[in-house]
This record gives structure tokens, C-alpha cells and sequence, in this order.
């Protein structure tokens, strides 16, 4: 997750993102370098190639550019930008027909490179059992298990972002994250 502002002459996202309504490319730069990198892993969870995920992210940027006069600064910028990235991974699966679905196998590993091989052994099977797990869950419950769990998004954005209330977001984090602990403790996981 980003790290919002912490010192006073850092701008705010929504301080960067009036700047760029007004003309200024340097506060758009800005944005991407913080934004660029939780677009991208968030978008690469829906589809199946490195390369398709930076070109949705190229594209969430391109449409916050044509959009940029519609931006209400009083608002939060990231769910207003995540609602971009996501509205485009859902125009892909309508474009390709149907959800394109990625063989376990070929799935994202997040094994620390420079763990021992011991402990990337053990991390991948975990992060294998992980993935089976996330398979399970209903896309409502896992869209907000990524975004939450795996991006740091916290919950109310999680809601805005995808335009529901707060509360059912948290029924579905909670029946997300009971059915994952029940998937992985039949793995032997937990």
C-alpha cells in the first residue's frame, strides 16, 4: 500500500491530483510512481500475464487522464482509482467472453528469493495452498480479500471502490476469510 503523506511538505494524493486537473505533469508523475506498482499487483490477480496486468495499469492511468475534469476533489482519490482499475479488468472478461482463468500453476508465487531453499520450499506450498483456497471463494469475496488482505486497502475504500456499503463489505470479508481458514485447515495449513 502506498504510504500516504507523513511529512507536511508532501502532497496528498488529492493535493496531486488537483495540481494535475490544473495542468501540472509533475503531480500526475507523482501519482503513477505511487499508484502504479498496488494497480498492477491488484490487476494481475484477474488475468494471466505479467504484460496484460501493466497494460490494464497503463490504461487505468489513461482513463483517470480523460477523466481527470470528472475527479471531485473533496474525494478520495485512490477508490475513485482502483474503481478504474477494476471497471477495466471487468471490460477484459466481458471483451474476452468470460472470465480468462489462469492454471494454479501458472499463478503469481510470492516466495522471498532470498529466503533458504527450505523456507521457499515451505513458502511456495504454502502460497500454492493459498491460491487453491482464494480458487474457492466467490469473486465478491475474493475481490475484497485481494484488495484488503493483499493490497492493504483498508475496508471503507474496499466498499467505495466497489460500490457497496461498508457492512456488506465486512460480511464478505468475514465469510471470506472463515471459508479460507476452513479450506486451508482441510490442507493442513492452519
Amino acid at each position: 500500500m502506498p504510504e500516504r503523506p507523513s511529512e507536511a511538505n508532501e502532497e496528498s494524493d488529492e493535493q496531486l491530483m488537483t495540481a494535475y486537473v490544473g495542468g501540472d505533469q509533475r503531480a500526475f508523475r507523482q501519482l503513477f510512481a505511487r499508484y502504479a506498482p498496488l494497480i498492477t499487483r491488484i490487476v494481475r490477480m484477474h488475468v494471466s500475464c505479467d504484460e496484460e496486468a501493466r497494460d490494464l495499469t497503463q490504461q487505468t492511468f489513461l482513463q483517470l487522464h480523460r477523466s481527470r475534469r470528472d475527479y471531485h476533489p473533496d474525494q478520495p482519490l485512490r477508490p475513485w482509482l482502483l474503481t478504474i482499475a477494476y471497471n477495466l479488468v471487468r471490460d477484459r472478461w466481458r471483451a474476452l467472453g468470460r472470465r480468462q482463468e489462469v492454471p494454479l500453476e501458472q499463478a503469481p508465487q510470492q516466495i522471498d528469493r532470498a529466503a533458504p531453499a527450505d523456507d521457499a520450499l515451505n513458502d511456495g506450498h504454502r502460497a500454492q495452498c493459498l491460491r487453491k483456497a482464494l480458487g474457492h471463494l466467490p469473486v465478491e469475496q475474493r475481490q475484497v480479500v485481494e484488495m484488503h488482505w493483499f493490497a492493504s486497502v483498508p475496508l471503507p475504500e474496499v466498499a467505495v471502490t466497489l460500490g457497496v456499503s461498508l457492512s456488506a463489505v465486512k460480511v464478505r470479508a468475514h465469510r471470506a476469510y472463515k471459508r479460507l481458514r476452513e479450506h486451508l485447515a482441510a490442507l493442513g495449513e492452519m
